[in-house]
């Protein structure tokens, strides 16, 4: 109870300092955005699968390591805000042993990644928990008037952790910039699916199959969250799947957009999600409203009746967001100004660098196309007056 206290207590604290530092500013969707400059342009690695899989993450581990272990620092900071820090120490004993309880090829992927960064294994297994239960973000997927299907995404994350009140930045969002990387995921020296992802976090947030689907997944703030899910996990349940597992599952095996959103809309989870999939033919776009246990909602595209975007942040869909955190009102805003006829990459780029959609919380923003089977990210920063969220 002292300690859950004391947590309120800052985290309290944290909101109103926060909001007292919020400049104020104007919503309105941008225009022109695309392409960003060059420097933002995240780079490209490859994921040979064909490897073994400890040995899969070692060149980009390695080129990554003083990167990953500056955000580490941060990860460890705000989970040293429990018990005094006493938790840190009990990381290496408790995180470490839980890698061998997961599922092939994970736990190998988890040690090699830590033997390649000189990190110890736990503070690995920290940092991909972490990336289960703190991603905040906005996902669109939207179809042109000839039926061409555009999938995109901003990922926020760093919510609470370390607000820097002189810069107007959160810690962790500046230390995870450095280490977003486009994935090519490939087998017999082919693609089977592209991603982008944080250097050494080996689920998936957002993805595309080829000629086959496009993924993204947003966190859904539930009572019944994730942090249930790993403790059930942790005391010996092994019912539920990671989402960044069953989400690589999906990616390296499902055939089409109608069995990736049978297995995500049905496999037991350890924490829930929305889940945001688009597909190759018109009309082949859905929201996954996603607790622990199932489905409680599918939003699909429905162009004929004039659905042919969807927009999703993180609250469910049938509720008003809160008004402390309404990104989807300006977001749909800004996509219906854009137009049906207007749909493209470029312009949905737009309306994900339009304020509150960009906000500090952004990392980047990533663009899919899945005929073609592109994927291009960029890193983003929004530049004051900005909202924290």
């Amino acid at each position: 109870m002292e300690v859950k206290l004391r947590f309120a207590v800052k985290l309290v604290c944290l909101l109103v300092v926060v909001q007292a530092q919020v400049p104020p500013f104007e919503e309105k969707c941008e225009h022109g955005m695309y392409p960003p400059k060059a420097e933002s342009k995240v780079a490209s690695y490859v994921i040979n699968l064909d490897l073994p899989p400890a040995e899969r993450w070692t060149g980009l581990a390695k080129e990554k390591a003083p990167q990953i272990k500056d955000m580490l620092v941060e990860v460890k900071a705000f989970v040293g805000a429990f018990g005094n820090g006493s938790i840190i120490a009990l990381v290496d004993k408790y995180l470490a042993p839980l890698a061998d309880t997961l599922p092939y090829p994970f736990a190998d992927e988890l040690k090699g990644i830590a033997k390649a960064t000189d990190i110890p294994l736990g503070e690995v297994v920290l940092f991909n928990v972490f990336y289960e239960f703190f991603t905040v973000c906005t996902s669109i997927v939207a179809e042109d008037s000839t039926g061409k299907l555009f999938h995109a995404r901003n990922l926020d994350f760093g919510l609470f952790l370390g607000w820097d009140i002189k810069n107007n930045t959160w810690a962790l969002t500046e230390k995870l910039r450095p280490i977003v990387v486009n994935l090519d995921w490939q087998r017999g020296g082919k693609t089977v699916f592209k991603s982008v992802n944080f250097a050494g976090y080996v689920g998936l947030l957002t993805a595309v199959k080829p000629q086959t689907f496009t993924y993204s997944m947003n966190e859904r703030f539930s009572a019944d969250g994730g942090y249930i899910g790993l403790i059930e996990w942790i005391l010996g349940s092994r019912d539920s799947s990671w989402m960044g597992f069953l989400t690589r599952d999906t990616l390296e095996n499902a055939t089409s957009f109608t069995e990736a959103e049978t297995w995500l809309a049905n496999r037991t989870l350890l924490a829930p999600a929305y889940f945001i999939l688009g597909g190759t033919k018109s009309g082949e776009g859905a929201i996954i409203t996603r607790s622990r246990e199932k489905a409680l909602d599918i939003k699909r595209l429905d162009p004929a009746n004039g659905r042919w975007f969807l927009l999703q942040t993180n609250y469910d869909n049938w509720e008003n967001p809160p008004f402390i955190d309404d990104r989807r009102t300006p977001g749909d805003n800004c996509m219906a100004n854009m137009s049906k006829s207007n749909t493209d990459l470029p312009h949905i780029f737009d309306v994900l660098s339009s304020k509150p959609v960009l906000n500090k919380l952004t990392t980047y923003t990533a663009l899919m196309q899945v005929d073609e089977g592109h994927l291009e990210s960029f890193l983003q920063e929004c530049p004051d007056p900005c909202i924290p969220w």
